[in-house]
């Protein structure tokens, strides 16, 4: 058991580390589009996943699962939610960091678990714990500060946590195996985005094919850098707890913040500073919720205020 759990958390913790260090594959192929750079991360991770499910022999029950998504239009339009969001996701991000916004892009993931609780209270009606709310107010300061500091609201992170936790809760709508959901999600874009790269290729605008191998590289190879993280989550997250992973999760932002600063030189401001702490802070309060001795403690307290009733 301690041997799985071991191996969960090399799992998670890489998918983790790749997405931190995603940043420099998009900077390395900064001078081609969002849009071009999103199109080509579809195409290719659904070509690099269908190749995949045939060699894990999972092609059969793809097939299996597209034919059962017609008969149930729930999960039909589950899926197709799911695939706009993660879409949105990838385009703001891919966007983001090209245009010297890392630094924003990792507050919007720092925050993206708050998020996804306030989304379980609203739609789910999930109750939240005291802790959880103290969670909230300070990252709400947090961003209060740097919208007060620097004029305007920051709309990338929020958009970035935002279509993330929507993604997940339209996930919860489409329950299928890792490899078969992105093949699935990158499936219904794939028309899209070869779409859109058509035009280009008439229009002679098209960055990829276009006499430069080294780039058409990075561009082919983005369908692996996208997929290769999200499949060692999924064989990590099997094998420890949610709790874990809540911690783990902060691996990605901490390193992108650490490249905005140190690596490409974004300015990081006492603002900027200021706001982070909170939002740290948050943070740390709202992963030490979710143990088992303050589950414990807020429990007594909520069944000493039923006595007092």
């Amino acid at each position: 058991m301690a041997q799985d759990v071991k191996q969960g958390v090399i799992y998670a913790g890489l998918s983790y580390v790749l997405w931190g260090i995603l940043p420099i594959y998009w900077k390395l192929i900064g001078g081609v589009s969002a849009l071009e750079t999103l199109a080509n991360r579809v195409i290719w991770s659904f070509v690099f996943m269908l190749i995949l499910l045939l060699l894990l022999g999972k092609l059969r029950a793809f097939m299996i699962v597209v034919k059962g998504l017609w008969q149930t239009k729930k999960q039909l339009y589950g899926l197709i939610i799911a695939s706009l969001l993660v879409s949105a996701n990838w385009f703001i991000f891919i966007w983001a960091v090209n245009n010297g916004q890392i630094i924003e892009t990792s507050m919007g993931y720092y925050i993206n678990p708050l998020i996804s609780v306030l989304l379980g209270m609203v739609v789910f009606k999930e109750r939240l714990s005291v802790s959880q709310y103290v969670s909230f107010a300070l990252a709400a300061i947090g961003v209060i500060i740097l919208t007060v500091s620097y004029g305007s609201f920051p709309w990338i992170s929020f958009l970035l946590a935002l279509t993330f936790a929507l993604y997940g809760l339209a996930k919860k709508m489409v329950k299928v195996d890792a490899a078969i959901g992105l093949t699935l999600e990158t499936m219904v874009i794939t028309p899209i985005a070869l779409l859109y790269m058509g035009n280009l290729f008439v229009q002679q605008r098209q960055m990829l094919f276009n006499e430069n191998v080294g780039l058409d590289l990075l561009l082919i190879g983005a369908g692996v850098a996208t997929a290769v993280p999200l499949l060692l989550f999924a064989n990590g997250v099997q094998r420890i707890p949610l709790s874990m992973v809540g911690f783990l999760q902060y691996i990605a932002p901490t390193i992108m913040l650490i490249l905005g600063v140190f690596v490409y030189g974004e300015y990081f401001s006492k603002a900027h500073f200021l706001s982070f702490l909170f939002i740290w802070i948050s943070l740390t309060i709202y992963s030490l919720s979710r143990t088992k001795w303050v589950l414990l403690w807020e429990s007594k307290i909520a069944r000493g205020k039923q006595i007092g009733m």
